[in-house]
């Protein structure tokens, strides 16, 4: 009975927070948007930049407006921290550059061609931001902490990281083969594992959005596909192909399929783990569930 209890209040909270989401971004794009773009006047690249901007702010106040009237509590996953920010970014980018650097060494991938740097590659970085911030408020801020309200930190990192992995295949090539699949679901599992674990130690929203967006943007400036999405590409300041099996190459869908990105991220993987069960970041799971 409590286990049917748990689940009702679980699927009420995912269902609140999505709809408070959801309607937030359609009021902006469909009538602040507009009414600021007649008003003003506003050029194509300007709305652009508007578009972005707007959807990010709207997602961050509904998810707000979601923990302090419903939840009600604090968000004090929104504060502010810059070191940790810093740190986050930092690192994100420094672990799949070291992997690609790897890749490349080994002949596995190869620079084609020197490009330089494009100015949309500014525009590039807004969208992974926006992109990155939205998935760890859906992820880490709405599905993980209500999952390990219900049921503790350790099922809802899996569950949660599963899911993460699940609705990441919609960027892959459906004719990939059954092998491949596989390898980018246990990778998309572990990263999304790696990115709930970053959370769970900084339990800050801003810390992981910074690690996860400039992993994507890192892996963007190498030419290589970011997780099964070859358009940006085409802005990298090298042109870059890859060979090999796919097991080791990523293949397709880029560096986070690599065994070797596997085998690096579980190492990480268990090493914040340790960290979060020496600083007792981990929450039981209830004996009633």
């Amino acid at each position: 009975m409590i286990l049917v209890q748990n689940i009702k209040q679980l699927v009420v909270k995912l269902l609140v927070a999505t709809t408070a989401i959801v309607i937030a971004i359609a009021l902006f794009r469909w009538a602040l948007l507009p009414a600021a773009q007649w008003l003003f006047q506003l050029e194509d690249n300007t709305v652009a930049i508007v578009r972005r901007a707007g959807i990010f702010v709207c997602v961050v106040l509904a998810y707000w407006a979601y923990v302090r009237f419903y939840e009600r509590r604090q968000a004090e996953e929104l504060r502010i921290a810059p070191s940790g920010i810093v740190a986050g970014a930092c690192s994100g980018a420094a672990i799949i550059a070291l992997i690609s650097l790897l890749l490349f060494a080994f002949g596995i991938y190869e620079v084609k061609s020197y490009h330089g740097l494009d100015h949309a590659l500014l525009e590039v970085a807004g969208v992974i931001l926006v992109a990155a911030t939205i998935e760890e408020i859906v992820f880490r801020g709405v599905l993980f902490l209500a999952l390990e309200n219900a049921w503790g930190t350790v099922p809802a990192l899996w569950l949660q990281s599963l899911l993460f992995s699940v609705l990441h295949i919609a960027n892959v090539d459906p004719q990939i083969g059954a092998a491949e699949l596989v390898m980018t679901v246990i990778s998309g599992t572990l990263l999304g594992a790696f990115w709930t674990l970053i959370f769970i130690q900084s339990r800050n929203i801003w810390v992981v959005t910074a690690n996860h967006a400039a992993w994507n943007f890192a892996i963007v400036l190498t030419g290589l596909p970011l997780s099964g999405l070859d358009e940006w590409t085409a802005f990298a300041p090298i042109e870059s192909s890859y060979q090999g099996p796919n097991w080791l190459s990523g293949g397709a869908v880029g560096p986070e399929d690599s065994i070797v990105t596997v085998i690096a991220v579980t190492g990480i993987m268990i090493g914040l783990v340790f960290w979060a069960k020496k600083t007792n970041k981990f929450v039981p799971r209830s004996s009633g569930t």
